[in-house]
């Protein structure tokens, strides 16, 4: 009953990737031949030595508790990840393992918004981002971007939104759903903003950082910045680079004071993320890094053939993603076929055996996400339906 809910729980929703995703099981469970398209999940098998090390540990009896923040070990782990694939330099007392980026995300909002506090996210946005807004009784103010800028804005629209009760500016670079990429000189304009507004966070999720389809080297606030360090959170882990997000490893680094406190909430909460976890997490950040060539090939062969296969469509259209894998699809002409409401556009398609995100979890409109982590003839198959169900 909704009288037994906190105020905290009924200001959310759950998230709508998940429960397409989870309808989409329901209706194979029944029989139904369904391609999901939903979820963000690479179809890649995860690195043998990360599966090897986690083995080792279980051998070992590594079972046991460890440091509510994270072992030892996977914090010089993770801190060789943020100096050598993100140019950050740091040091365990600045970093935080969690069960999942997620939730690293999650306990920097909640460690520092208040009621009323502004937190400036860009839209489209991932569809956890509002939420943890919300449930930490801050006000969400979007930062709209579009298709015809590649999802991309000016530093100068970061500025006009910054007001006295502005307490972080959220950054998501290769963001999902878009795939859009922030180039160095975007961020080192957003930098210069910040400098004029010393009450300004930024929380920066470089998940997808390993997947950058352009021919620079991925960009990031806290490298670009190192001045703003102070002000800066970056969340990274090894769920999309690895192909383990069955493991829920999130890394989190930033100034020591908001990692102690996402450190007291989590000591609160969950506890330390899973110890055979950790020693997988390790493996994968010290081991060999040469097979994300031939997986970020793969990822940019499947995007193109998705492009492909959308644009002949009549009636939708997409922007080139730079990175992560989703495509971001208007469907703009046809949406008085469904009453102007995406909902009934992913509803439709799944009748026809594909599940997409409508575009509206993400803050957008008129339109749906689609993952191309999955098979190229699982792909083939899924546009073909989206065709089919559309002519």
């Amino acid at each position: 009953m909704t009288a037994y809910l906190s105020e905290m729980l009924q200001r959310i929703e759950a998230s709508p990737t998940t429960a397409m995703t989870d309808r989409a099981t329901e209706l194979r469970e029944q029989g139904k031949d369904i391609i999901s398209l939903s979820v963000g999940e690479p179809d890649f098998a995860t690195p043998d030595h990360v599966i090897e090390a986690a083995k080792a540990a279980l051998d070992a009896g590594d079972t046991k508790y460890t440091p509510v923040t994270g072992a030892m070990a996977l914090k010089k782990a993770a801190c060789l990840h943020f100096e050598r694939d993100l140019g950050i330099a740091t040091d365990p007392s600045r970093v935080i393992v969690t069960a999942g980026g997620k939730q690293a995300l999650f306990e920097a909002i909640v460690a520092t918004v208040s009621h009323g506090d502004e937190v400036i996210v860009p839209s489209p946005w991932w569809v956890s981002y509002p939420q943890m807004v919300h449930f930490a009784g801050g006000k969400v103010v979007p930062l709209r971007t579009h298709a015809h800028r590649n999802f991309r804005f000016d530093p100068g629209e970061v500025e006009s939104l910054i007001g006295p009760s502005t307490n972080w500016l959220m950054l998501n670079s290769p963001g999902n759903p878009t795939g859009a990429v922030y180039p160095a000189e975007m961020l080192k304009g957003i930098g210069e903003v910040l400098r004029h507004h010393p009450q300004v966070m930024v929380l920066s999720d470089d998940i997808y950082a390993p997947l950058n389809y352009t021919d620079e080297p991925h960009a990031t606030l806290a490298n670009l910045c190192p001045d703003l360090a102070d002000r800066i959170c970056t969340v990274s882990g090894v769920s999309k680079s690895h192909a383990m997000t069955g493991f829920r490893i999130g890394v989190a680094t930033g100034p020591k004071w908001l990692i102690d406190a996402m450190g007291r909430l989590q000591s609160n909460s969950s506890g330390n993320p899973a110890s055979i976890s950790q020693a997988a997490a390790v493996a994968a950040f010290e081991g060999p890094q040469d097979f994300l060539v031939d997986w970020r090939e793969k990822f940019r062969k499947r995007r193109d053939m998705v492009l492909a296969g959308i644009k002949a469509i009549p009636g939708l259209s997409t922007s080139v993603p730079d990175g992560a894998f989703y495509c971001f699809i208007d469907a703009t002409p046809l949406m008085d076929r469904f009453g102007d409401d995406d909902r009934k556009l992913a509803l439709h398609l799944l009748d026809h055996g594909v599940a997409v995100v409508a575009a509206s979890a993400f803050g957008g409109k008129n339109g749906f996400r689609i993952s191309f982590a999955t098979d190229d003839a699982v792909l083939k198959e899924a546009i073909r339906r989206i065709g089919l169900a559309l002519d």
